[in-house]
């Protein structure tokens, strides 16, 4: 298992620390966390045990018989310090090693991730900005502040960044930079025919597939596109531009224009496959009939568009969400894949109890010939990474 090193210094945000320690341990890491005594001000020893299952110490000599800073130095696979205050940054920038987590940080040779958060005013002043820019010098990461209200009432930057974009910060500085040159477009959520003003047919992808799909080639190295068919702003992924989109024919324009320059294509979001023939201006109304006809036109197929007008090079990836029994689902998924032509097909059953809107998916991946190359199951952040694996496998072989 990976081993993931979190410190927590002294500021008003650590609190916040405490749901990427939960984030990455869904993910599958082994979290150790290093508190500063400031910290355990914030959030107490007794937290960090429990979320981990790992004992948590802050003093060097706390047991003669181990060398905890080197122990905890070598086992780490990355190391992050959220929030570090403007203090923590001058010490990390010269080198000081008063307590065990910075003392442990000046022995790692892992890739190093520090998250600001203190005041506006701090953050500007030229010594912070010294100490920030000597340890990029270094080959830290050092991610920027976000802008917004601050524990003193103020406005500005200096707020602790969301979650998305720490745990981003997390995957870039741990990934091969396998894709870095290349653009991506990536389509998510599910698109929306309106029947008249208020009512619509769709269904109920959320996005979070493509979400984490687009989180993981921008991981990469890639150069992303994250075009959005009515996807919740929370799932968006950090590190992408956004391009949102409602009905069937706005995602297709959105996806040929991106065909224009992407060298990477993924056609995740569930489109609506047919739309009313005809849109009421006014709110359609209840009548003494117990039925309504509703009359269906046929949308376009983007998945197929995107493969004919394809540019040498380019590598397509779609998607087929199938219901039935897995073996079922298998020899559907392998006819849509011989017949769209993509260059991989990622097959995903869905139902009641998986696929849309559920946190955990399983799905496998084929090629244009139908015969499977992977498969994974478990959070949609791993299966992405499985699939991203591919794209980048193929990528590669071009």
């Amino acid at each position: 298992m990976a081993h993931a090193l979190v410190g927590v210094t002294g500021g008003i945000a650590a609190y916040k620390a405490v749901g990427i320690v939960r984030r990455l341990m869904k993910l599958g890491w082994q979290v150790r966390v290093i508190p500063t005594e400031a910290a355990l001000q914030m959030v107490g020893k007794a937290t960090w045990e429990a979320l981990t299952g790992e004992p948590v110490r802050t003093d060097v000599f706390q047991d003669a018989q181990h060398v905890d800073h080197i122990e905890a130095a070598r086992d780490a696979d990355f190391a992050i310090v959220v929030p570090a205050t403007a203090n923590f940054i001058a010490k990390l920038a010269n080198g000081i090693a008063d307590d065990l987590l910075s003392t442990t940080l000046l022995a790692v040779e892992c890739p190093l991730i520090v998250v600001p958060a203190m005041h506006t005013q701090m953050w500007n002043h030229m010594a912070t900005q010294a100490n920030v820019a000597t340890l990029r010098e270094r080959g830290v990461r050092v991610v920027e502040p976000a802008q917004g209200e601050l524990s003193s009432g103020d406005s500005g930057k200096g707020r602790l960044p969301d979650e998305e974009t720490i745990l981003f910060n997390c995957k870039a500085a741990l990934r091969k930079q396998t894709l870095t040159g290349l653009k991506a477009a990536v389509s998510a959520g599910g698109t929306r025919e309106p029947l008249d003003p208020v009512r619509w047919v769709g269904n109920r992808s959320s996005g979070r597939m493509g979400a984490a799909i687009a989180s993981e080639l921008a991981a990469a190295g890639a150069e992303v596109t994250f075009v959005a068919a009515n996807v919740d702003h929370s799932v968006v992924p950090a590190g992408c531009r956004l391009v949102e989109v409602s009905t069937t024919a706005q995602l297709q324009e959105a996806m040929r224009a991106a065909q224009d320059y992407a060298e990477i294509l993924v056609q995740c979001a569930a489109v609506s496959d047919f739309a009313p023939k005809s849109v009421s201006e006014k709110k359609i109304k209840k009548t003494s009939s117990n039925t309504m006809m509703l009359e269906l036109t046929k949308n376009p197929d983007i998945l197929a568009g995107l493969v004919k007008e394809r540019r040498e090079g380019q590598l397509i990836v779609g998607f087929a969400a199938e219901t039935g029994t897995a073996a079922e689902v298998a020899e559907l998924g392998a006819q849509k894949a011989r017949r769209k032509g993509a260059d991989l097909l990622v097959i995903n059953q869905v139902g009641q109890s998986s696929g849309f809107g559920n946190v955990d998916t399983s799905i496998s991946v084929v090629d244009a010939e139908g015969e499977q190359v992977g498969s994974a199951s478990g959070p949609k952040d791993v299966v992405a990474r499985a699939i991203v694996e591919e794209i980048s496998t193929l990528a590669g072989i071009r």
